[in-house]
């Protein structure tokens, strides 16, 4: 026994199925739209069934009556042609017989002549005239036949063919008629049913190979990118319909994922560093700040120079540390609005930017007394960020020549009840790749040493104020941002 326990389980390791078959062969199991398009291909086929049987049955059903009833004329036309019209019992039995009617009956000019006499019948016969048919009820006969009394007879009416007169008229047992017509139906059924099912066939497999598989492979690049999104998927095909496009779209759309995953990722390693460093960096510009307030004293003329710009310094990294919140985000407080003389604005972030009349040089065109209601802090900051990039971009430009200094161009103008400043430079301009990403966190220029944060921080300040700050044009000539405030 025990023997026999070990075997059984030896076998089933044997033919257990590894994983990554399980897998395959849960992708390639049928799914739910294979089985509706399965089941829609079957009703379509049932529907070509059924408008390829019914008119079929209607023509073999009105063939077979018109085959009786051109026996029965000629049947008539040979009794017609005896002395007196006179048949015999047996001959007209015979003739009754062979033209496969139970009675003839020819009408001219309104009389009803009986040229070969009817049996005696137990039910009333139904009448079928042929001379007026409706389609309706020429498409309904065969089934009122096929589905008929077993002892139903048919009186038809016809014009003749071979003779005179207005009408013929026979009068046949329904139940050969019944019999040939069942016999024919399931010929046809089994021939239109051979034929809708290869063109069933094909059409599923061209279905399934042109629809269901690409859209398999669509669904498995879903569930892949669900399950990993940093995993890469299978490129998109080449196709030109709206599947291949689709599949483009997907790629598209799950990249822009990823990168907005890993932009997120580096916000949270950034702000988990900011709350670790944020404690020991105000401890930092604490000392520092007591620092500078023993320079104060000393009477070196450069110090005193220097000091005012150091104690700005300080005093707007201590405030930006305060404003750092727990958990390591950080939000940015309510602009406090004041009057700002523009001048004043630009020289201070011009001299924090690094621009000198040695170096990177600063020229501006800002009307006399020119003022906006702003945050002190945040102007400075995003003109900083606006001058700082924009001598960085001209110092890492390799293809200027020795000697040639750069310049940054400061112009303000007012536009309604806007304040329009503009700072431009002369640098080899913005890679166009980054052009439509460039105020995204983490987007850095080519010259560029710092986080990729300062154009995302300074338009997240410009719209705070109800601004915007924009990228007006950019190329070898140099680069422009425009910075729109309220005035």
């Amino acid at each position: 026994m025990n023997r026999l326990r070990s075997l059984l389980s030896d076998v089933r390791s044997r033919l257990r199925v590894p994983a990554d078959w399980r897998e395959r062969l849960k992708f390639h199991a049928p799914d739910a739209l294979a089985w509706r398009l399965l089941l829609l291909t079957f009703g379509f086929t049932v529907v070509v069934e059924v408008l390829i049987i019914a008119p079929s049955a209607a023509s073999f059903h009105e063939r077979w009556l018109l085959d009786r009833l051109q026996s029965a004329e000629l049947a008539s036309v040979g009794v017609e042609a005896l002395p007196y019209s006179a048949v015999e019992d047996d001959t007209a039995e015979q003739l009754l017989r062979i033209g496969g009617v139970q009675a003839v009956v020819v009408g001219d000019q309104g009389v009803r002549r009986l040229l070969l006499q009817a049996p005696n019948l137990p039910r009333t016969p139904d009448l079928i005239d042929l001379r007026q048919r409706r389609p309706v009820a020429r498409t309904l006969d065969p089934w009122r036949t096929l589905f008929g009394h077993p002892d139903r007879s048919i009186r038809v009416q016809a014009r003749p063919r071979y003779r005179s007169g207005d009408f013929i008229e026979i009068l046949a047992p329904a139940q050969p008629l019944k019999l040939e017509l069942r016999a024919f139906l399931l010929n046809s059924l089994l021939m239109s049913l051979l034929i809708s099912m290869v063109a069933g066939g094909l059409l599923y497999g061209g279905l399934a190979f042109l629809v269901l598989q690409p859209l398999r492979r669509v669904t498995r690049s879903i569930e892949h990118f669900a399950i990993d999104p940093a995993r890469e998927g299978d490129p998109p095909s080449d196709r030109h319909d709206e599947i291949g496009r689709v599949e483009r779209e997907l790629a598209r759309m799950q990249e822009e994922v990823r990168v907005s995953l890993r932009s997120r990722a580096r916000l949270v390693a950034l702000g988990e560093a900011v709350a670790k460093i944020n404690h020991d960096l105000r401890n930092m510009l604490t000392s520092a700040q007591l620092a500078s307030e023993r320079l104060a004293d000393s009477p070196d003329p450069e110090v005193a120079r220097v000091l005012p710009r150091l104690e700005r310094a300080l005093g707007r990294a201590a405030a930006l540390s305060r404003n750092v919140l727990e958990y390591g985000k950080s939000e940015e407080p309510a602009p406090q609005r004041i009057r700002i003389a523009l001048a004043a604005a630009i020289a201070a972030a011009a001299e924090d930017a690094g621009l000198t009349a040695e170096g990177v040089r600063l020229t501006r065109t800002v009307p006399a007394r020119f003022a906006v209601h702003a945050d002190p802090d945040q102007l400075h900051r995003i003109l900083v960020n606006l001058m700082r990039n924009a001598r960085q971009a001209i110092e890492g430009d390799a293809t200027r020549r020795t000697g040639r200094k750069g310049l940054v161009r400061v112009t303000a103008s007012s536009e309604g009840d806007d304040c329009i400043l503009r700072v431009a430079d002369d640098g080899p301009g913005i890679p166009p790749r980054l052009s439509e990403s460039l105020f995204e966190p983490f987007v850095s220029g080519r010259a560029s040493d710092g986080a990729g944060l300062g154009l995302a921080i300074s338009r997240e300040l410009a719209v705070s104020h109800g601004g915007m700050l924009t990228l007006v044009e950019t190329g070898p000539a140099g680069t422009t941002f425009e910075l729109r405030l309220p005035l």
